[in-house]
């Protein structure tokens, strides 16, 4: 026995009561043994590299490189992706990747190199292949973007899974994004950050790593142009990044480099190279579309743990509309659940829940249920006896079902990595459908199961089906969580077909977009925590995840007014709009605050639902070239070194900037203005980027600019959707791409495209039309006119 668990153990049971104390150090030791047992010892190992080229097999977009001791296929496809994969690793199967792989490119070529090397050349990029295994990929004109040195693998002498290592250069210049959900960034500093998805049991600010969501996905930017990588593994593992240094030393410049270290699974990467649009666009065409929400899901959400009865979700609703503020959904935590059990209500809490979601929606407002994945492990519960007749539950090495410990107490966990487990999981949901929620809160799915001491989770040495192949937890748990919100959302839409399921879900991995969006988990209250929301939510959009959001306030503790007031602010104009808080922490409604609050809380309000055509326009954009809304202000200038450095303010689209203030008694904040005219959007004064500009930030309102020449879909006075132009220079034309949306359902509407020009002293508004340019047929309301100028 460990002394240090024991002490552990003993201390747990004293802080959090003896029932559920004693079932969490229970569940410690439990995993600990089933480990001991289940996982194999590491033992002696042999390293091993791929040595030197000895041959070559020229095929559809490259072809396989063989070394001494490995080989390599390298694939160039159609849509400019570069793929290869050692040892024999090809794409597929992947949880990362949506349907068919693209096809490779015909036209690239596989061709001899200097010193014995190879290299495939192909229209976007080339590839160089070293004869020691080294691979470089280069922009058509030659420009070195990375450079991956020949990897290394640990294999055991007894067989199992090999460690492998791969370290990589980047140009001095470029600078890192991405790897999930960081709470640090979005630019990524020199050290090292885990690939182990982990509720960190605890609220978490801008120092703490990992959290709910990581991803082996790098988005690179620099000078040359920006590539994003992918290595497709889920086992756990390390990336160390070190940022490059022009000029370091003796003049000369030390690039920028990434040491990827991984404790299994396929060594295969993915590269994309070019504008970060192009790169995302690609991205999303490998790994699927985002999935599109309702109209009502990109409005105000409200939500608590503690509740606790329909009186007094009735009483918050009743507040939101006694002061006018508008509200689009309520969340329901555990705390709804009879003794947290999930698909269940609790009936003295809660004895009409269908009658108040109803009554809720035709105010228009609809109600969302919170959904863990762990199963009360008890018999007499519908959903264990279910599960347990079924063989749905994760299974541990010696054959019987684990358990863990969460809410309900003793559970056990679906296999969400089995097609027919999904299936049945999906169909829970008829449950909550007919109680009247209209959304689901996918939480606790990392998985998390409470643990005196040691990891949180499942045992590493779990089974799982892994869609038939057989492995165990270590290579399962990153994918927990997406294959979860897999069976939510194919559920949802065979159980309700005309309508957009809305998932969205603590934790995942790549690809997760196509069933929903995220949300930054358990964010600490304070001014650092405000901070790391931003970075959360551009950290995901540069992975694929378009739709995200934090808790406003912080998920603990109690935000003073001014800390709570600029976070709502920021949160308006970040594409999941919540509020939400634990069930110890303070208050979270707006008029909580005082008078002050409440009326700029207001303002806040009903510009989001003003912007409401807009952010759904955003979200149609996602769904088709990947872009995600919130951007960060370098975005269509990666070259600018300076903008790649900005990291208090974003570009919700192409034509807002939005400037947060993020640190407290600013009344005043500067704006790194990227190139063009931008508007303030509150006083209309017109500022030249790029350059950085000194604006006010009264607590009434952030800074936020309108790019000149813009386009903005807006809900208008009647409710109809009207066209805010923001006029361009006088000789210059603008516009911008609307999206109009009925709400829900699965029709694609056209994009209508949109163009301002000056003709004379007049501003022209036109549509593309299949006949040639027409006039608006939307209202329009040009801001941004000089003396005399007129509107058309």
């Amino acid at each position: 026995m460990d002394g240090r668990d024991l002490v552990r153990s003993i201390k747990v049971v004293g802080s959090v009561g003896a029932a559920q104390g004693l079932r969490t150090v229970r569940a410690a030791w439990r995993r600990k043994r089933a480990d001991a047992v289940g996982l194999p010892p590491r033992g002696a190992e042999r390293a091993r590299v791929p040595g030197p080229v000895q041959d070559v097999r020229p095929g559809p977009g490259g072809g396989v490189i063989r070394f001494s001791r490995s080989e390599l296929q390298v694939t160039v496809s159609v849509n400019g992706a570069v793929f290869w994969g050692w040892d024999g690793s090809a794409p597929e199967p992947s949880y990362a990747l949506a349907g068919r792989c693209p096809e490779p490119d015909p036209r690239a070529v596989l061709e001899p190199d200097k010193d014995g090397g190879w290299r495939v050349v192909a229209e976007r990029v080339t590839v160089v292949i070293s004869r020691h295994g080294a691979v470089e990929v280069q922009t058509p004109g030659g420009v070195t973007l990375r450079r991956d040195l020949p990897p290394r693998w640990w294999e055991p002498v007894a067989g199992g899974s090999a460690r492998w290592m791969q370290r990589s250069e980047v140009a001095a210049d470029a600078r890192f994004f991405g790897l999930g959900g960081r709470a640090s960034g979005p630019r990524l500093r020199d050290g090292t950050y885990s690939l182990w998805n982990t509720d960190p049991g605890r609220s978490f600010g801008p120092g703490d790593d990992p959290l709910y969501i990581t991803m082996p996905v790098q988005l690179v930017v620099a000078d040359a142009a920006t590539h994003l990588v992918f290595h497709d593994t889920s086992w756990d593992g390390t990336v160390t990044l070190r940022e490059g240094e022009e000029g370091a030393g003796s003049g000369h410049d030390r690039a920028g480099t990434s040491e990827l270290r991984m404790d299994g699974g396929p060594l295969r990467c993915w590269v994309m190279v070019g504008t970060p649009a192009r790169v995302l666009l690609v991205w999303a065409s490998l790994t699927g579309p985002a999935a599109l929400p309702p109209a009502w899901a990109l409005g105000h959400h409200h939500a608590r743990w503690g509740f606790g009865s329909e009186q007094e979700v009735r009483r918050i609703v009743s507040g939101y509309q006694e002061r006018d503020l508008p509200l689009d959904a309520v969340h329901l935590d555990i705390d709804h659940y009879d003794e947290h059990q999930v698909f269940t209500v609790d009936h003295e809490g809660f004895p009409k829940l269908p009658q108040l979601a109803e009554d809720l929606r035709r105010d228009g407002i609809r109600l969302v249920s919170i959904v863990d994945p762990a199963v009360k492990a008890e018999p007499g519960n519908a959903v264990y006896d279910g599960g347990t007749a079924l063989d749905v539950f994760v299974r541990d090495a010696s054959g019987e079902v684990a358990q863990g410990v969460v809410w309900p107490g003793d559970a056990v966990f679906p296999d969400f990595t089995h097609a027919r487990v999904r299936q049945w999981w999906g169909g829970l949901y008829e449950e909550r459908l007919a109680q009247g929620f209209a959304g689901f809160w996918h939480d606790m799915n990392e998985p998390t199961s409470f643990t005196a001491f040691g990891e949180s989770t499942l045992p590493r040495s779990a089974r799982h089906s892994l869609e038939g192949r057989r492995g165990d937890h270590r290579e399962a748990h990153n994918v927990y969580g997406l294959c979860m919100a897999w069976a939510g959302y194919e559920g949802l839409r065979e159980l309700a077909p005309g309508e957009r399921p809305f998932v969205f879900s603590r934790s995942g991995w790549a690809g997760m977009q196509r069933y929903g969006g995220s949300w930054s988990g358990d964010v600490a209250t304070g001014w650092p925590g405000l901070r790391a929301s931003l970075s959360l939510v551009m950290g995901l959009g540069l992975c694929g995840v378009p739709y995200s959001g934090p808790d406003v306030g912080g998920f603990d503790g109690s935000p003073s007014p001014e800390l709570y007031l600029r976070w709502f602010q920021l949160a308006a104009y970040l594409p999941l709009f919540r509020t939400h808080a634990s069930l110890r922490a303070g208050r979270r409604e707006p008029w909580e605050f005082g008078p002050e609050v409440l009326e700029h809380a207001r303002v806040a309000l009903v510009e989001r639902r003003r912007l409401l055509p807009y952010f759904m326009t955003l979200a149609h954009l996602a769904r088709r070239t990947g872009a995600p809304y919130v951007r960060p202000v370098w975005w269509s200038a990666p070259e600018d070194r300076t903008l790649r450095g900005c990291e208090d303010a974003f570009l919700l689209g192409d034509d807002l900037l939005v400037a947060p203030v993020l640190d407290p008694g600013a009344g005043r904040r500067a704006v790194q203005l990227p190139r063009g005219r931008w508007y303030d959007t509150a006083t209309g004064r017109a500022y030249e980027g790029a350059g950085q500009v000194l604006v006010d930030a009264p607590m009434s309102r952030i800074p936020v600019f309108a790019r000149s020449g813009a386009v903005v879909p807006v809900r208008g006075d009647d409710g109809g959707l009207e066209l805010e132009v923001w006029a361009p220079a006088r000789g210059r034309a603008g516009g911008g791409l609307v999206v109009p949306d009925a709400g829900d359902g699965w029709d694609e509407p056209e994009i209508e495209r949109y163009v301002t020009r000056w003709d004379g002293d007049r501003l022209v508004v036109e549509l593309e039309h299949e006949d040639g340019m027409i006039p608006s047929p939307r209202p329009v309301r040009v801001r941004g006119l000089g003396e005399g100028a007129a509107q058309m």
